[in-house]
């Protein structure tokens, strides 16, 4: 297991959209696994792989849930609405509103491939719909309200 750099605003990875994993061998578990150590590195809530300089369509989350690996996820229903504050690993030292759904069904692929469906809510919810938009080279600051530098 490995902590990798974790690319910042700036860097043009981020804003490329991310392809699709057909390898589901030992590369993508290392992956996983450096991405699951660089996360809670970091004290974050989740990471895609672009964040780390990979473009694959996967990330993971680590919430009060519990820690989710998501790969070629497709998110095929959202209801309600939550507005709340936002971070990025990517964007240090920021923070912003941002409108979310509250409900999120997703569909993806575990790291043998296994497809499952997964319904999410809240800022479990949120969470997804951020490092989702990250696949697509979408940044929360595109979407933000009153964004403001950390102390």
């Amino acid at each position: 297991m490995a902590i990798r750099n974790i690319i910042q605003v700036g860097d043009p990875t981020l804003r490329k959209k991310s392809f699709e994993v057909t390898d589901f061998g030992k590369k993508t578990a290392q992956l996983l696994d450096d991405m699951k150590d660089t996360l809670y590195k970091a004290n974050g809530a989740g990471l895609a792989a672009v964040q780390v300089g990979i473009l694959r369509r996967m990330f993971v989350v680590s919430v009060e849930e519990g820690y989710f690996e998501f790969i070629n996820p497709v998110i095929i229903k959202t209801s309600g609405k939550q507005v709340g504050s936002e971070g990025c690993l990517s964007v240090q030292h920021k923070y912003g509103e941002v409108e979310r759904p509250n409900k999120v069904i997703i569909k993806a692929q575990d790291r043998n491939g296994k497809e499952f469906t997964l319904t999410a809510t809240e800022f479990f919810a949120r969470a997804i719909c951020h490092e989702y938009d990250h696949l697509d080279g979408i940044l929360y600051i595109d979407k933000a309200t009153k964004l403001e530098v950390a102390d």
